[in-house]
């Protein structure tokens, strides 16, 4: 069953959340689930992920412009009656604080993280705050491919809005892409750094600091810890040809292929847009 935590979504809503835990569990590319592309084998894989999904304690809260106050008291609330054992929040800049006004975005932003940190210490549970960087990185790293390599990975100073996120912090992890950047192959190793995804333990209060290496299958939305899992997922999804699922949105559709079978045994109504445990 997974121990029980709470998701409070900022960005995005419940749906897309859980479309993305969806593939992420089905091992089914997002997009091929958004657009309802999807063979017989799929979509049986697609429905035993949603019953996965469905049975977790998870507890997702799609309030936007949270503020510190309402958090608090959901957060109370949840512990008390459903055991939360975490929480997340994505993310920390789209939260503000109710009934009161500040000089500037910074100063917001210190007590928003002060009240994070004071509701872990009161609730005995992480706070897993998402944050977003600032525009610092985006114009570092000039001249050769080693100085641009190393000029990009993100840095505590990085930290949009304020630096007491750093302070009130245990731990700052940072999550660095190198080809997202372009930048494919390690100029000193000749390593392949394309699906490379480095977990920067940038700051650990009780701990050392580290480099963790994954590898991201941007199609699932998921990270696994070798190569040759990212390979056979990127081969997964590049292998299969694909079907329009008859829906809500399109049950209209005329089916004239190999596939027609498969639309008489799916269920006529299936829309991913409704369709989902949340």
């Amino acid at each position: 069953k997974g121990y029980p935590i709470a998701f409070f979504t900022l960005e995005m809503s419940s749906v897309q959340l859980a479309i993305r835990l969806i593939s992420n569990l089905s091992e089914l590319p997002n997009e091929r689930i958004k657009s309802g592309k999807l063979d017989k084998e799929e979509f049986n894989e697609l429905m035993e992920g949603i019953a996965v999904i469905d049975n977790l304690p998870i507890y997702i809260d799609e309030t936007p412009s949270l503020s510190v106050m309402e958090l608090r008291t959901k957060a109370r609330r949840l512990v008390a009656e459903h055991g939360i054992k975490a929480i997340i929040i994505d993310y920390l800049q789209l939260m503000n604080v109710s009934g009161m006004s500040y000089s500037n975005r910074e100063n917001e932003v210190s007590i928003i993280s002060r009240s994070l940190k004071a509701l872990a210490k009161e609730l005995s549970i992480p706070v897993i705050a998402l944050s977003q960087l600032n525009r610092n990185v985006e114009s570092r790293g000039g001249g050769s491919m080693d100085n641009k390599l190393e000029a990009k990975k993100p840095q505590l100073s990085d930290l949009r809005e304020s630096g007491a996120i750093e302070q009130d912090a245990d731990m700052v992890c940072f999550i660095h892409r190198p080809e997202y950047y372009r930048i494919f192959e390690d100029p000193n190793t000749n390593e392949d750094l394309r699906g490379v995804a480095q977990i920067i333990v940038a700051k650990h209060r009780n701990g050392a600091t580290a480099d963790i290496k994954l590898y991201f299958a941007q199609d699932y939305i998921t990270f696994v810890n070798t190569r040759q899992e990212y390979e056979r997922l990127n081969a997964k999804s590049a292998s299969k040809g694909s079907v329009l699922l008859p829906s809500k949105a399109n049950r209209n559709t005329t089916v004239r292929d190999s596939n027609e079978s498969v639309y008489n045994e799916l269920p006529q109504d299936f829309d991913i847009r409704s369709d989902v445990p949340y």
